[in-house]
């Protein structure tokens, strides 16, 4: 393939604008929520209509079962996993590509100017639950695979698909497809790279790739006092109650200031290097317009551009989520809750493996639920991804900032995430290859939030980086 044909398939995809919208459209119409069992249907059509897709583009596809989960005390099917085949030229590099279909809840009462799940396109951008997160992604690999055949030209590299419809809920069933059944069957075999687009520029102007992510160890610290709710005038001073025990406890973890109070939890964090103290300074990031576009008072560290990036990168932290159990509907509700359950999480770093630091958590909770000498019954529970760190000097690297110079002329930054996407480690494993992020969005895309969005700009450019990152892989050495 002749470089020249890159300008042709980037004109073919200015051409087609409005059809990429419009499939858009219909794929955030799907509220394919995985998180609850009502949209499990959604989920399967959600799939069954990505896999329809895949096949129009020449994909050979299945749909592979991954067993059961349980949801609210009851067992129910979880969605297939689509994985597909595009060529299988031994000429030609093979490219593993991930994504995920599902989607975080959404509700236009949740603070939404919009329908969450009609794509609505204001000033240059699509607002829609899935539009960054992933489905415009997703679609954008489809996209730039159809531009290659608008042309007339061949892809000139072969690809696989894994794309999940339970990303949102902990990959569930996920990792035993990977690596009890696909890399057995020799599915991984003939792949050289494997590149994933579920993430994000670090801000809103410049592109990055990114080549580390941190890990996550989610906790769930339940506290019951009573076998059912209790009236507060009735009860109220008579028990000890669970609410009071749980503030407690999460009141413990963590200081005003952010540092995490639980014994030992900085001591296996990699020590900074002078190389990459460097790196940090280098790259191009707006603190202040960070701040503002979450619309926050202050930022924690002065604002410094390289102790934030650190933070969000480098360093563990621990955030509080939500009370299961507690009153939070409008109203003055006076009961007492029987069981409430705490939410709260770490993002762990390189260095730090999850078994340690959940060993580090519970050992803490445990010593100051003996030191509260309560009466009521504690359990604390967790479920935990590691975190992931690749070498952004590989040629799969140079080759992907080869193609995002082409479109946005620019060096790209290259950059760890403070996220987490436990299946890149899995999928590191189970094909033995490099892994590369390269993210579409922007940084004030919203994903998990209200208003999530993609820039039109972002979309139709992702898709032309996509296509040169086709053409950039394909020259690299077999």
């Amino acid at each position: 393939m002749a470089e020249k044909t890159l300008p042709q398939i980037f004109k073919y995809v200015d051409q087609n604008v409005d059809s990429y919208k419009k499939l858009l459209k219909e794929a955030v119409a799907i509220p394919s929520v995985s998180c609850d069992a009502k949209y499990r249907d959604d989920c399967v059509r959600m799939v069954e209509w990505t896999q329809e897709k895949l096949k129009e583009v020449g994909a050979r596809t299945e749909l592979r079962d991954v067993g059961y989960q349980t949801i609210e005390g009851k067992e129910i099917k979880l969605p297939p996993v689509l994985v597909g085949v595009l060529g299988n030229d031994p000429k030609k590099n093979t490219i593993c590509l991930y994504g995920h279909l599902d989607v975080q809840p959404a509700l236009k009462s949740d603070g939404w100017e919009t329908e969450p799940f009609e794509l609505v396109e204001r000033d240059g951008k699509l607002y829609g639950r899935g539009s960054t997160d992933d489905k415009g992604p997703v679609l954008g690999w489809l996209h730039a695979i159809n531009a290659y055949k608008g042309i007339g030209e061949e892809l000139p590299v072969n690809l696989k698909f894994v794309f999940e419809c339970m990303e949102e809920s902990g990959s569930e069933g996920l990792d035993a497809l990977l690596i009890e059944k696909l890399k057995p069957e020799g599915f991984f075999n003939d792949v050289d790279y494997v590149c994933i687009s579920d993430n994000y520029w670090l801000g809103t102007t410049k592109p990055c790739i990114t080549y580390g992510l941190r890990g996550i160890s989610y906790y769930f610290l339940e506290i019951e006092c009573a076998k059912m709710d209790l009236h507060s005038g009735v009860y109220g001073g008579t028990v000890h109650e669970a609410m009071t025990d749980l503030i407690y406890l999460m009141n413990e973890l963590v200081d005003k200031n952010g540092k995490i109070l639980v014994t030992g939890m900085y001591d296996s964090v990699a020590p900074l290097t002078e190389a990459e103290k460097r790196l940090y300074t280098n790259i191009d990031f707006d603190t202040e317009a960070y701040r503002k576009s979450i619309a926050a008072t202050r930022l924690a560290h002065n604002g410094d551009k390289e102790q934030i990036l650190m933070h969000r990168w480098r360093y563990p932290s621990l955030s509080l989520h939500g009370i299961e159990g507690a009153a939070f509907q409008p109203g003055a509700k006076t009961v007492i809750p029987g069981k409430v359950i705490g939410k709260f999480s770490v993002r762990i770093v390189p260095n730090q493996e999850p078994e340690e630091v959940e060993k580090l958590v519970f050992d803490f909770i445990n010593k100051k639920w003996a030191a509260r000498g309560s009466p009521n019954k504690m359990r604390i529970t967790a479920q935990s991804g590691r975190a992931w760190t690749e070498n952004p000097d590989h040629p799969h690297y140079q080759a992907a900032a080869r193609a995002t110079r082409l479109i946005y002329h620019t060096e790209p930054d290259m950059s760890r995430e403070g996220g987490s996407i436990p299946v890149t480690i899995t999928l590191q494993e189970a094909s033995g290859r490099n892994v590369l992020l390269l993210p579409m969005g922007a940084g004030d895309d919203m994903a998990h939030s209200q208003n999530e969005k993609i820039n039109v700009r972002n979309y139709i450019e992702g898709i032309k980086l996509f296509a040169a990152y086709f053409y950039e892989v394909s020259k690299l050495a077999k």
